[in-house]
Order: structure tokens, then C-alpha cells, then sequence
């Protein structure tokens, strides 16, 4: 194995870490003592949910697409592969039977997280830039899902310390998928960008079917206005990257 290869695996590494220890952090965070008064703690958990959903979005908005459909060459095909993405996360909920359970914010930290560390690992050496601006957005929006994906296992009955394990263990899938980008797709633009296509029209599945309907509260303006914060962060994020 060259040095530089060494490098690679090591800079992946500690990208994906990175961005899925955020995941448990989120966590850590929703298993602190609960807000009060009630309508606080409620107000901000559907605010961080918005949050959530702005920052997945914004992802999708500056970083899946373009890039997907830069790696593809512009070709058309980047449509079918997007319409694909939201039929498979649409299959994929009904067998894992996730709805039914009412845990979305698990969907979408376990179906997003490992396609997207994917692209970083096959980004790392062809655009460096993108995949650290990737690797950031990755982490803001694994803060709130899993903010809120605690809290619904919580609910579901499961205990803080097993929820937090579980939570911890997803963070090694991004490395296993980051290094399985780096060896594998690396040198396929094409598939690369048609797996981020793909978990973009996932992304906005859940967004729309999931997310956005369990981020709404009547009369309260704080949800809908951190979808936009969420997508402004996103935005930020590529401006910084871009400019700087």
C-alpha cells in the first residue's frame, strides 16, 4: 500500500467519523433533561425536526444533484436515477414496516447517512472540496435526526443506553462506506453520481412523506421557519466552500 493511499484511507476515516458522530451527539443531547414548560420542549423538538428537513434538503439543493448530474456528464438519466432514489426509499419503508412504527427520523439517519458517506469516499480524491463541504452537511443534519430519532425510540420504549449504543454503532457504517466509495467508485463518475441522485430522490421522499408533516405544529411559527434556517445553513456551507 503507497503512502498516499494510506493518507486517503486515514483523511476518508476521519471524514465519515466526523460526520456520523454527530448521530450519538444528537443523542447525547435529546436524553438531557427534558424543557419545560411542555409547549417549549415541544416547540423545539418539531423546530430541530425542520431543521433537520431544511438541512437534508439543502443538501439535496447544492451538493446530490449538482454534483450527481456533473459526475453523469448532464446527462438525462439523472432524472430516472432521482425518480428511482424515491421509489426504492418508498419500498424500503413499507418492508422495514418504519411508518408503521412512526420512527422516520431512524429512516432517514440509516438510509441517508451510508449513501451519502459513500459519495464522500468516491469524492475524496476527485473533488476534495466537495467532499469536505459533504462531509459538513452530512454531520448538520445527523445532529438533529438524531436528536429526534432518540426520542422516538425513547417513546417506542427503548432505554437511553441501548438507544445511544445503537446510535454509536451507526457511526461505523460511515466509514465502511466511505472506504467502499473511495476503492470502488472512485474512478466510476458515472455510478457516483447516480448514487447520489438516487439517495437525493430518497431524501426527498422522506422529506415530503415523513419529515414535513411530523415538523408542523398549528399556530407556532418556529417549525417552518427552521426548515429555512436549515436550508440557508446548507447554502452557507456551499458559499464558504466555493469562495474559500
Amino acid at each position: 500500500m503507497s503512502q498516499n493511499m494510506l493518507l486517503d484511507i486515514v483523511y476518508i476515516t476521519l471524514l465519515t467519523v466526523m460526520a456520523g458522530a454527530f448521530i450519538p451527539l444528537g443523542g447525547l443531547l435529546a436524553s438531557l433533561e427534558r424543557l419545560s414548560p411542555g409547549w417549549l420542549e415541544q416547540e423545539f423538538r418539531h423546530f430541530l425536526i425542520a431543521l433537520g428537513g431544511g438541512i437534508l434538503l439543502g443538501a439535496v439543493a447544492v451538493v446530490l444533484v449538482p454534483q450527481g448530474k456533473d459526475s453523469m456528464g448532464d446527462s438525462l438519466w439523472a432524472i430516472p436515477a432521482i425518480i428511482f432514489g424515491g421509489l426504492l426509499f418508498f419500498i424500503i419503508e413499507r418492508v422495514l414496516g418504519l411508518k408503521r412504527r412512526e420512527s422516520p427520523q431512524l429512516m432517514g439517519v440509516m438510509l441517508d447517512f451510508i449513501p451519502e458517506a459513500t459519495a464522500l469516499g468516491g469524492l475524496a480524491i476527485v473533488s476534495p472540496s466537495t467532499a469536505w463541504l459533504l462531509a459538513i452537511l452530512i454531520a448538520l443534519q445527523n445532529l438533529p435526526e438524531g436528536f429526534n430519532a432518540y426520542r422516538e425510540l425513547c417513546d417506542l420504549g427503548y432505554t437511553s443506553r441501548k438507544t445511544l449504543a445503537f446510535m454509536t454503532v451507526l457511526v461505523g457504517a460511515g466509514p465502511l462506506a466511505g472506504l467502499s466509495g473511495y476503492f470502488l467508485l472512485s474512478g466510476q463518475p458515472v455510478i457516483l453520481g447516480a448514487i447520489m441522485l438516487i439517495a437525493s430522490g430518497g431524501i426527498l421522499y422522506l422529506i415530503f412523506q415523513d419529515i414535513a408533516p411530523q415538523s408542523r405544529l398549528d399556530r407556532h411559527w418556529g417549525p417552518p421557519l427552521g426548515a429555512v434556517i436549515g436550508f440557508c445553513v446548507a447554502l452557507f456551507s456551499h458559499d464558504v466552500m466555493v469562495h474559500f
